[in-house]
């Protein structure tokens, strides 16, 4: 209702039948009043006071309910491994605007490359996979989120070239893939102390390079990419203990690369960096591949159409779904045809291309992921973090206002404290 009807509406309201504005006020206030000639003055009086009164409680009113409805986020803090400099990278998110300011920088290791990182739900370790050290590193996180190193870094069994950390659901757990060895190696968690210790049976085989990894929601099952051989291997999980499913691997694509699961848990998508399309889309290089999550047994199986492309773009690398579930984004490097978004069908897991996409804007294909308030989408380029809006209802991205931030080196992977 706008502000001139509700001032009507409610002086409506103040009238009765065969009564002037103002009658029944009057009459509560000077009993003695009587609508005669000498009181004609009085009588407008009292009516222009009620309809002005109206009118500045209707402004009030609008004010109030705009005001309302403005909501200021609290800013983030953000990590960000360096691997060529040997480092992690504290980040401060503006939650209004969405800006990037470094903070703190944890000492520099050469030789170490961290690569993956993973930190604790509670938020008090922070895990890096050094892939040139072969090691695992510990950091404790300050309330103020500022990072330390605890004790010295530790080296898996038989594991070579860890590449992604992954936490469980429970927070029990980390998991980090070695890209060279071909395995798995799973540790538990101490929750006070943050100290790892690599449970019976670590490493678990995983196929040849595995590479990127995802648990469901239920913490049940667990599958990872294996880009040199176009397969994604499934396992199920269970106190720690990793075993293959009888039904993996599957096929995914040439370059199977990043993977997701929905927030319902019942579809895995997986991006296929390298592969070709058919006609009409020959043109585009990559696509994503749709698999069902059998929940009793984690089998995956195709969905009808998988795998989905886009018209144009080249080589999809990092995946992420937005916060209400229903939008999936699919991330190229360069300018040109670089960012895919797809309309996730609840029913059955298909996708089908917003009608804008693909975007042609900077991105990147290093990592994607929203901030925890869901009001930004960030993405990884060998030169830094490109952040966006988004439209919930359309899908579309719109760069945010001012330069994306730039990283002293290329960065690895990002994770949110808060």
């Amino acid at each position: 209702m706008s502000f001139l009807r509700a001032a009507r509406a409610a002086r409506v309201g103040q009238r009765s039948p065969g009564r002037e504005p103002g009658y029944e006020l009057r009459q509560e206030l000077r009993p003695d009043l009587r609508f005669d000639s000498r009181c004609e003055f009085g009588r407008r009086f009292t009516a222009g006071a009620i309809i002005i009164v109206i009118f500045v409680l209707a402004s009030f009113a609008v004010s109030c309910g705009t005001n309302s409805t403005k909501t200021v986020a609290a800013n983030h803090i953000a990590y960000i491994t360096l691997p060529d400099a040997g480092s992690v990278l504290m980040l401060q998110v503006n939650g209004t605007t969405g800006s990037i300011t470094a903070e703190t920088q944890t000492p520099q290791v050469q030789g170490t490359s961290p690569t993956g990182l993973a930190l604790l739900p509670s938020r008090t370790f922070l895990y890096t996979a050094n892939s040139r050290a072969n090691t695992i590193s510990t950091y404790k996180v300050a309330v103020d989120g500022t990072l330390t190193l605890t004790g010295t870094p530790i080296q898996g069994n038989q594991a070579e070239g860890p590449n992604v950390a992954l936490i469980d659901p429970t927070g029990q757990y980390l998991a980090v893939s070695n890209n060279f060895s071909n395995n798995i190696s799973v540790f538990q968690i101490d929750a006070s102390t943050g100290a790892l210790t690599e449970v019976a049976g670590s490493p678990f085989p995983a196929n040849a390079n595995p590479t990127e990894m995802v648990f469901t929601p239920t913490g049940q099952f667990l599958y990872v990419t294996n880009p040199s051989i176009k397969t994604v291997t499934g396992f199920s999980f269970a106190n720690g203990l990793l075993t293959q499913l009888t039904t993996s691997p599957v096929i995914s694509g040439s370059g199977a690369s990043d993977l997701v699961i929905d927030l319902s848990g019942r579809f895995l998508y997986v991006a296929n960096v390298s592969a070709t399309n058919p006609q009409p889309n020959q043109a585009t290089v990559g696509n994503i591949s749709a698999f069902t999550i059998d929940s009793g047994t984690g089998a995956l199986t195709p969905i009808t159409g998988s795998p989905f492309t886009s018209t144009d773009g080249v080589g999809p690398s990092a995946l992420v779904i937005d916060p209400t579930g229903e939008l999936l984004y699919a991330m190229t490097p360069g300018t040109s045809f670089s960012i895919w978004c797809f309309i996730i069908n609840e029913e059955n897991g298909s996708l089908a291309a917003v009608p804008d996409s693909p975007f042609s804007l900077t991105a990147g294909g290093l990592f994607a992921l929203f901030d925890p308030s869901g009001n930004y989408l960030y993405i990884g380029s060998n030169s830094g973090i490109n952040g966006y809006t988004y439209s919930q209802s359309s899908g579309d991205p719109a760069a945010i206002t001012g330069k994306a931030f730039a990283t002293p080196v290329s960065p690895g992977k990002m994770v949110f404290s808060q």
